[in-house]
């Protein structure tokens, strides 16, 4: 789940009774103001929301990341990091990490030990029983010494030719209510017990690792509901709203969030998050929207998308069907939100990666042009275009500040993947000892 600068939207936020309304909601009814309208960032394609009435996007800080040493780049069709290519990176002491961040990332390291010694790696470049060693030493380790614990139990490894993408997402808020009430008429919905998702690679070793979601009608394996069929009233009856949103705009933007929070006009706040997925492809439409001209120069941020949306309700409906991805959604409690792995996700720690690339749970070192989004971050969720090696999507948290450094993170620069020591000479690579100290680039 894709990031830009903001300003604010109140006007664009008093035309929200011309907005587009799925099938359930009351014509012409008008929501109330929300604490913010989303931008487009997925989980799915890096997305991220804007405040109502506050600039969202901080000025980046510039910084000039680490090089990678010099290696190809993955080769075309690479699915997994074993395949990709593997160098050995810097030594961990080398690495520019301050003591807060070191011991953060312990913190989020030690959480995700559960789940890492006893998931299967599918990058091809781990077993559980690798990390083992490492997450022994995690329970009692001090964090006030939390450099001395990644240096003593880690080596790094670059992935083909190490070049990164970061970008940023959080925890954003929209006007919604747990109870069905006047001018909170967008259904939030759980996950259908009625979808299907079957491994193809138990039918043929050529699609091993790839899924698909669907549905049975009579004898027939079909696709599920799309997100026109769901707005106009496919899964109405069947008891399945979880909450109700005041805006379908800013809810169709929470969907590609992946998460967020819901907040009543009494203040009362339900946390939602990610349950499941109709199976259907996600079309960003910003991008869509640009390619037929429909955004005039200087119109081609979130806010120019909010703003066609509302002032062309009918054809925006129809933009908004062309995704055909939808979400589905549970209520949170204590924690979070959660990742992938089913734990809370940590701000200015946790991060979304690609599983094929970078093991769910494993720490990964950023040197990026932004200087926010260097240091240590931890493998713990994933996002449905955050595809390939080397590419992070870094979690912020909530509020203002999150808000404001995920609305404007897209940089780029170096990643090293830390793996248990001896993984890179187990898998045939050269040993991790002697590698060149990184030098800046130039």
């Amino acid at each position: 789940m894709r990031i830009w600068g903001g300003v604010a939207l109140a006007a664009l936020l008093g035309a929200c009774s011309g907005g587009v309304v799925p099938h359930s909601v009351e014509p012409g009814y008008a929501p109330p103001p929300s604490r913010e309208v989303p931008r487009e960032r997925p989980r799915d394609s890096g997305r991220v929301a804007e405040p109502h009435g506050n600039p969202a996007v901080r000025q980046p800080i510039p910084a000039v990341p680490l090089a990678a040493y010099p290696a190809p780049a993955a080769p075309a069709g690479t699915l997994t990091a074993a395949s990709a290519g593997l160098i050995p990176g810097p030594a961990f002491d080398s690495l520019p990490l301050s003591d807060d961040a070191a011991a953060r990332a312990l913190v989020a390291f030690r959480l995700s030990c559960p789940s890492l010694v006893r998931r299967t790696d599918v990058s091809g470049l781990t077993q559980g029983r690798d990390w083992q060693p490492a997450c022994d030493a995690a329970k009692t380790w001090p964090e006030r010494d939390s450099r001395a614990f990644f240096s003593r139990w880690f080596e790094s490894v670059q992935i083909a030719d190490g070049r990164a993408q970061a970008t940023g997402y959080y925890e954003p808020e929209i006007a919604g209510t747990k109870h069905h009430r006047s001018g909170y008429g967008v259904p939030v919905y759980a996950k259908p017990d009625d979808i299907i998702e079957v491994d193809l690679g138990q039918f043929s070793n050529d699609m091993k690792g790839k899924k698909i979601r669907g549905r049975v009608a009579g004898k027939t394996f079909i696709p599920y509901y799309d997100r026109k069929e769901i707005d106009q009233g496919a899964l109405e009856g069947r008891g399945l709203e979880i909450a109700w949103a005041a805006d379908p705009i800013e809810l169709f933007f929470l969907q590609i969030q992946g998460s967020g929070r819901l907040r009543g006009p009494d203040g009362q706040v339900m946390r939602i998050g990610f349950a499941g997925q109709n199976g259907r492809e996600y079309v960003g439409i910003g991008a869509l929207m640009r390619d037929r001209g429909l955004l005039q120069p200087g119109k081609a941020s979130m806010q120019g998308i909010m703003e066609y949306l509302r002032t062309h309700p009918e054809e925006g409906r129809e933009i908004m069907w062309e995704n055909k991805s939808y979400v589905f959604f549970q209520e949170l409690k204590g924690a979070g939100p959660n990742g992938s792995l089913g734990l809370p996700v940590t701000g200015q720690v946790s991060a979304a990666v690609d599983p094929k690339f970078i093991p769910l749970g494993a720490p990964v070192f950023l040197s990026m042009d932004r200087a926010e989004a260097n240091g240590l971050w931890i493998a713990q969720d994933t996002g449905g275009a955050i595809k390939g090696p080397n590419r992070v999507d870094t979690f912020w948290g909530a509020g203002d500040d999150a808000r404001a450094i995920a609305g404007g993170m897209n940089s780029r620069g170096t990643a090293w993947l830390l793996l248990p020591l001896g993984t890179l000479s187990r898998l045939g690579g050269a040993p991790i000892a002697g590698a060149p100290t990184p030098t800046r680039q130039r």
